[in-house]
């Protein structure tokens, strides 16, 4: 595989910062008084901190969707759909999509909304909080194939949050493996939940097994470890850390990304020079 990173992102080992969605429609934490409109207005503050903090990405999410299904309801897509779109004129980084969690789901909304990329769970059976997690990465490959997102990049988060592999197998065979038999275009490694940290030495055991498939920090990444975690990985996701007083539930505080940011870009200049 080719390193097609430089291809989607204009810096090396890029920053991609999580747009957090609202409660959408059939959630339990949907406000059904405020309506669309509320989830749009602060979609867009979100989306403004983030790009004039000064990330290399953004990849939307429906993370306040608790709790998951791992079979969405339509409307979910749809109305995320419908957000990106209202959020276009505003989108000048590039972005994916990810609806929790729901693979097909995901990409059938990249394909809509032109997104680049796409993180998901593809691979593995896990228990998990939201029951037994079962995928089949196969039918979710020709499907992509069907509709015609050969372009859209996967990331596979080999390492699901609130969830455990069922099979006893260490990270490095699984890693290995899903890069060999299912041909994902990056991998994640992520903590216990969104904002848990992710092991250094995980991510190295992720990368040496990977090759040449990118590999990325999925959670937990600061401004105070930002360097350690590049220095193993090809690039981070970022969302609680970006968030008013680093609380997941709040919005994006976009002081907390520039003072990410100017970390990363002073990693990334000093491993240039």
């Amino acid at each position: 595989m080719t390193n097609w990173l430089p291809d989607v992102f204009s810096s090396p080992k890029p920053v991609v910062g999580m747009l957090h969605l609202s409660a959408l429609p059939g959630d339990p934490g949907y406000d059904s008084n405020a309506g669309i409109a509320a989830i749009v207005d602060r979609a867009k503050r979100e989306l403004d901190a983030l790009q004039s903090g000064g990330v290399d990405g953004v990849l939307i999410s429906n993370e306040f969707s608790l709790p998951y299904l791992t079979d969405t309801e339509r409307i979910t897509s749809v109305t995320m759909a419908r957000v990106i779109g209202e959020l276009s004129s505003d989108l000048s980084v590039p972005y994916g999509v990810n609806v929790l969690w729901d693979a097909r789901a995901s990409i059938d909304l990249a394909v809509a909304t032109d997104a680049a990329f796409v993180r998901e769970i593809f691979t593995g059976v896990y228990a998990s909080d939201f029951g037994l997690w079962n995928t089949n990465v196969g039918e979710v490959s020709r499907h992509r194939h069907r509709i015609g997102a050969g372009g859209v990049k996967l990331f596979f988060n080999i390492v699901p949050e609130s969830a455990a592999y069922l099979a006893d197998r260490d990270l490095s065979s699984i890693a290995r493996s899903t890069v060999f038999a299912t041909l994902p275009d990056a991998l994640c490694v992520s903590g216990l939940t969104a904002g848990a940290p992710t092991d250094t030495q995980s991510v190295s055991i992720v990368k040496q097994a990977a090759g040449d498939v990118p590999v990325f920090v999925n959670t937990g990444v600061k401004a105070e470890n930002v360097a350690d975690q590049l220095s193993v990985a090809d690039g981070a996701i970022v969302g609680t850390f970006f968030k008013k007083d680093g609380k997941f539930e709040n919005s994006a505080d976009q002081s907390r990304v520039e003072e990410l940011m100017s970390a990363a870009r002073s990693y990334r200049a000093e491993a240039a020079a």
